[in-house]
């Protein structure tokens, strides 16, 4: 793999950007997609460059028949031949720039629908180590200027590329000294161009990077309001926006130096050609090597064609822009996809094994230290224990969001990690805490997770969890708006939302990891046995630090320092007088032993 083919390295657990020849792969598949449009927009900028070549040598042939005495007649049909020139380059220019533009924005379209399907492709475990800062920035922003460029500079670089080029091509026609006199004129251009290409790259990913970084610290303090001011973190958390953001700036500052050295070598250079031509064909004219109308048009094209390479130069700035926003954008393509396997086998029941598990995040220490666990089809089972003591880790691995660092966890004989995501989601669940209302309406919330649902078995739903009465209370009732403006649900009605979409999904196991956290305790507890009783017959395992989902359990798994340390039954746990008695007591305030 060359260094182009390879993707740029990022920081540990970024998300991945592509390589420079990946991109160009990616430019060309799209382009393919919608090559009859493209073909045609390229023959129409064609025909319109062609038609702005003929006003300068029709003014060159307006200065040889003056020249050589003709009438008024000659130079009118001339002019008239200009005027009609120039009417036919605008019309086609302006064709030409509609079709570029219904082009780029087909083709827009479907940058977007390929980032949202790799987008949703991704495991959660890799969105959550690469931060949302960072693939929101890569959604939005990398997104439109992509989508600004394909609408807006991918058309003009096409038109002026075609004009430039057919421009300085005429020049050659006229007399190939004057043509050559021109392109020496260009070096410094070139030289420039090449030392601006060298740096621009690398310099627009850097502050790609940085702008999510300051998404990201954004987002979190936002997120985290309560918390830093629960704690005082004011000062803390604004040191690291103002981290993020010098850094940034520094990174706009390096673009906006490579702008500022690139731009005033190429403005001091356009005038280079022209006024070599204009010296080379004075002493040709002087010489009778070459006609003064051949002098004028060819010094006519030169500076015709300063205007296209100006805004080519322009685009390609742009284009370095827009380049590594499509550098990251396509490099979703390179992100891990979300484990499984399309020909895994299916599992032959709905037993869960655990066996010698071992997990550790990114360089830390080990989380779970050897766990080993089996949940008979059907049973209820509480995991409890401190926190840190890895239930969290375990629920995760339980639902394949992570694979263990060592050992296995199964479902009916068959490894987590491999079955497809559709397969793993209509086997188990997990169901966290943290929620998310999408914009829509209530009705549209519930049939993500079964979308041939009947009304009514949407409403019997939303009774499994108790959220029938608010729900009827919205204006619309199941076509009531929700997760805008219009209508902002709080935490608990979020939280029924989710758990009401995990009564329609009908997973034969149940991942709870403080899914009732927001909820207040007796609407908890009520939702709780509402649910227990609607999956009936299903394995429930549920995360708790509210006891008395313990005591309903068939059994409790105790998690003491990554390690199970009791399993049994709540009777038999407090018998026993361990860690669990311990918890219970001080649950139900009885202090030591008592």
């Amino acid at each position: 793999m060359t260094r182009e083919e390879t993707p740029v390295e990022t920081a540990e657990g970024r998300l991945p950007v592509a390589g420079a020849a990946q991109v160009r792969r990616a430019a060309v598949r799209l382009v393919r997609a919608d090559g009859r449009a493209f073909a045609g927009v390229l023959l129409l900028n064609v025909l319109a460059a062609a038609a702005s070549l003929a006003g300068p040598w029709l003014l060159g042939r307006i200065v040889d028949v003056v020249r050589t005495g003709a009438g008024v007649g000659a130079v009118d049909r001339l002019a008239v031949a200009i005027v009609v020139c120039a009417v036919a380059q605008l019309l086609l220019a302006r064709w030409a720039r509609y079709a570029g533009h219904r082009f780029g924005e087909r083709t827009l379209a479907r940058v977007r629908e390929e980032f949202v399907e790799r987008a949703l492709a991704l495991p959660a475990s890799v969105v959550e180590r690469a931060g949302t800062g960072d693939l929101t920035t890569r959604g939005t922003a990398d997104v439109a200027v992509v989508g600004t460029t394909l609408r807006d500079a991918g058309p003009e670089l096409l038109v002026c590329s075609v004009q430039a080029l057919l421009a300085l091509a005429a020049v050659f026609v006229i007399d190939p000294l004057l043509g050559a006199v021109g392109v020496l004129g260009l070096t410094p251009i070139w030289w420039a161009l090449r030392w601006y290409l060298r740096r621009a790259r690398s310099g627009y990913l850097a502050q790609g990077a940085a702008d999510s970084d300051v998404a990201e610290v954004l987002a979190s303090t936002a997120a985290g309001a309560r918390t830093v001011e629960a704690f005082r973190l004011r000062e803390r958390r604004t040191a690291a926006n103002r981290e993020s953001l010098a850094c940034a700036r520094r990174a706009r500052l390096h673009t906006l130096y490579l702008r500022s050295v690139f731009f005033p070598v190429v403005e001091v250079s356009y005038t280079l050609p022209v006024a070599g031509a204009l010296l080379v064909g004075g002493v040709l004219h002087a010489r009778g090597l070459t006609s003064l109308g051949a002098v004028v048009a060819a010094a006519l094209y030169l500076r015709q064609f300063t205007d296209p390479l100006d805004q080519i130069l322009v685009r390609v700035e742009q284009l370095q822009s827009s380049g590594a926003s499509f550098a990251r954008v396509e490099g979703l393509a390179a992100a891990p996809r979300a484990p499984g396997r399309a020909d895994a086998p299916v599992p032959v029941d709905d037993r869960i094994d655990v066996t010698g598990v071992r997990y550790a995040y990114g360089r830390g220490g080990e989380v779970l230290r050897g766990v080993d666990l089996t949940v008979r089809p059907g049973e209820r089972l509480a995991v409890v224990g401190p926190s840190g003591a890895g239930k969290t880790t375990l629920s995760r691995l339980l639902a394949g969001v992570d694979a263990p660092s060592s050992g296995t966890v199964t479902v009916g004989g068959v490894p987590v990690a491999e079955l497809a995501p559709e397969t793993l989601r209509r086997q188990v669940v997990l169901v966290t805490q943290e929620h998310h209302v999408f914009l829509g309406t209530v009705r549209d919330n519930l049939l993500i997770a079964e979308p041939g649902a009947s009304d009514d078995a949407l409403w019997a739903a939303l009774a499994a969890v108790g959220a029938t009465g608010w729900v009827r209370e919205l204006p619309g009732g199941l076509d009531a708006p929700v997760g805008g403006s219009q209508c902002r649900t709080d935490g608990a009605q979020a939280q029924q939302l989710a758990l009401a979409r995990v009564v329609l999904a009908d997973p034969h196991t149940l991942i709870l990891d403080e899914a009732t956290a927001l909820l207040d305790p007796a609407t908890a507890r009520h939702t709780e046995r509402a649910l227990a009783a609607v999956l009936k017959g299903r394995t429930v395992i549920a995360v708790a630090h509210r006891l008395h989902t313990a005591h309903d359990a068939d059994r409790v798994a105790v998690m003491e320092g990554g390690l199970l340390t009791e399993l049994g039954t709540h009777d038999e746990l407090v018998t026993a007088g361990g860690a669990y008695a311990a918890l219970w007591r001080t649950w139900h305030g009885k202090p030591g032993g008592a």
